[in-house]
């Protein structure tokens, strides 16, 4: 794989991100030699979780999402990497739409929850029953990411919700990949994410023993993948383009990676 491009290359729909690793443009991973779908990062029930007058639209979303790309990858498995609700507690309609929703994806194929750090100490339990923490698959270890790394084992985890911040308060979710990590984009379309240029993200990724120099990034939309070289080669580009500032006492708000 050559992942050396300085600049955007031309616009795929799938893209070999890591080895037996693949990027979908709905910004989910797929395992070819497991015919597995990784989604990170759904988020479902959110409106109801956080208690706002939003109607609880974004979990039909994602789900009609994951059933369509799973009936045309013709996926065994769909591996949701922790964070699947925002929280343990929500109304019964919010349980029920999300049972519904999962009910509709095991009708496509096999369904494994990885838990993450929004599941809660119970684990959701009474939301999602049975759970595990991590599952490997094709010599990968898929786990939320929210805990410490588990070095020497190459990994794919969600939990840092990457985003390619684009200005303007504009930021489209983003694949990081090596050989050693994988990390994929958040399904949930409430979170800008955290800029994968940013020292924050670098620090991140650093605790699995990776490097901007050793890691790529491709963009995902709906439709379409982006990819754009090392983290580096395009930090060092967009530094090197951007106009000179007056400096400021002005402090940037810190973003989290995980909503």
């Amino acid at each position: 794989m050559n992942h050396s491009v300085r600049f955007p290359a031309r616009a795929v729909d799938r893209y070999e991100i890591a080895p037996g690793v693949v990027a979908l443009a709905p910004g989910v991973a797929w395992l070819p030699a497991s015919r597995a779908l990784i989604a990170a990062d759904a988020h479902l029930a959110y409106e109801d979780v956080v208690g706002g007058a939003l109607p609880l639209w974004s979990t039909a979303e994602i789900v009609a999402t994951l059933a369509l790309v799973a009936e045309r990858m013709e996926a065994a498995e769909i591996v949701f990497l922790g964070d699947i609700v925002h929280g343990a507690q929500m109304s019964d309609g919010a349980m029920r739409a999300v049972g519904d929703g999962l009910a509709l994806l095991r009708a496509k194929a096999a369904v494994t929850l990885v838990a993450g750090n929004h599941e809660g100490r119970s684990r959701a339990f009474r939301v999602l029953g049975h759970t595990v923490e991590d599952c490997e698959r094709d010599g990968w270890l898929l786990v939320h990411g929210d805990r410490p790394a588990a070095l020497g084992r190459p990994a794919i985890i969600g939990h840092l919700h990457p985003s390619l911040h684009l200005g303007a308060n504009t930021s489209v979710p983003a694949f990081v990949a090596s050989d050693a990590l994988v990390v994929v984009p958040a399904q949930t379309p409430y979170s800008s994410g955290l800029d994968v240029l940013s020292h924050d993200f670098a620090a991140a990724i650093g605790l699995w023993s990776v490097r901007r120099a050793d890691a790529h990034v491709v963009a995902a939309t709906s439709e379409r993948l982006y990819p754009f070289g090392t983290l580096a080669n395009l930090r060092d580009a967009l530094s090197r383009a951007a106009p000179r500032r007056t400096p400021s006492r002005y402090r940037k708000r810190r973003l989290r990676g995980d909503a």
